[in-house]
């Protein structure tokens, strides 16, 4: 809508400067040293952990950019995130899922009840799923946030050209395929939009802009199809959600020939969900080691896998496991990287991208 916009997002795949970026553009080396420089200076005795200093930097850098819109990514939970410290005009969860359960709780509730700690008294809370655990809806009561529900209060469906939404009484029709592959990008595409109506930041948004938007926009290591002589897919899904989406989409994508999966997840994720949801699209499994203190090695890996999954390799690194893949891959078959960005980025860096 031709607004100045910065944007803060964890993790990175490969390089640290892909979290902050103003106006579509990284910030450079120069940039960030600037603004943890400033930062260490202010700090005093006060101590900061790595998370909290990039997101003070983010912060830093769009003050001083002058930004019309600030999107802020959540980094681990919400109520204790070091982004909670701005009182955002609207916020938005799409989705709960098992993830980060030593620090969240391992229940759905507990998790839900610690990511609508980003609502804020008398503004939006938008919910982009239909389902949401009760904790989501009694703290958006306690505090009285207005709740708009995927579902209730907006919506969207596929069709044969596209998709269309609804929020309230507009409709926009004939939106065009998105950029991001996958039926469930429906859902997060409508779950955008009702968080810029519902902010009161839609003025002059029209059916042009956002069939130009949403046709163009592209996340790296979300669905990433990569053709070469057997097809690459890498996809950073690394909870049940988002192996259950990924699940789908595969399934949606049949290849001729086998799927060969490079496999590396976190200790602190729901392996065992993150798996069961794949188990059926999966012919081979190649597992990997991550970097990293939070990684658990291929052979502790293997020992999740269920008794029937065909493991036909275990590798201390990821470019290891990589060149498995592509050793035993032929024209026809299929080869999905899945399972955490640490998996993603070094992948990409591997195939040369």
């Amino acid at each position: 809508m031709g607004y100045r916009v910065g944007l803060f997002i964890s993790p990175h795949l490969r390089l640290y400067n892909e979290r902050i970026s103003i106006h579509g553009v990284s910030a450079t080396d120069a940039e960030l040293v600037a603004a943890f420089e400033r930062i260490e200076a202010a700090r005093g005795s006060i101590t900061l952990t790595y998370f909290e200093f990039s997101t003070l930097a983010a912060l830093d850098l769009f003050a001083r950019a002058r930004v019309d819109f600030a999107v802020l990514e959540v980094g681990l939970g919400g109520r204790l995130d070091a982004t909670n410290i701005v009182d955002a005009d609207v916020a938005a969860v799409c989705s709960i899922g098992l993830d980060h359960t030593d620090w969240l709780g391992n229940s759905l509730e507990s998790i839900g009840a610690e990511k609508a700690g980003i609502f804020r008294a008398n503004r939006p809370a938008v919910l982009g799923a239909a389902e949401m655990p009760v904790a989501v809806h009694e703290r958006i009561a306690a505090i009285g946030a207005r709740a708009i529900v995927f579902g209730r209060d907006f919506d969207a469906r596929a069709t044969a050209s596209g998709f269309e939404f609804r929020y309230g009484e507009r409709l926009w029709r004939d939106l065009p395929p998105l950029g991001l592959r996958g039926d469930r990008q429906v859902n997060n595409a409508a779950t955008a939009l009702a968080t810029l109506i519902a902010g009161g930041f839609d003025g002059n948004l029209r059916h042009e802009l956002i069939a130009k938007a949403l046709a163009s926009t592209v996340v790296p290591g979300r669905f990433q199809i990569i053709e070469r002589e057997a097809e690459w897919i890498l996809d950073v899904a690394h909870n049940a959600p988002a192996a259950a989406a990924l699940a789908d989409n595969l399934q949606a994508r049949v290849p001729a020939g086998r799927t060969i999966a490079v496999c590396g997840i976190l200790g602190d994720k729901d392996v065992a969900a993150i798996v069961a949801a794949l188990s059926a699209t999966v012919d081979e499994w190649i597992l990997v080691t991550l970097d990293g203190p939070r990684a658990i090695d291929a052979a502790a890996l293997a020992a999740r896998l269920p008794a029937d999954a065909r493991i036909v390799g275990e590798y201390g690194t990821v470019a290891s496991g990589c060149a498995a893949a592509a050793a035993r891959a032929v024209a026809g078959d299929r080869v999905v990287v899945f399972g955490s960005f640490l998996i993603v980025g070094p992948a990409l860096t591997w195939l040369g991208l």
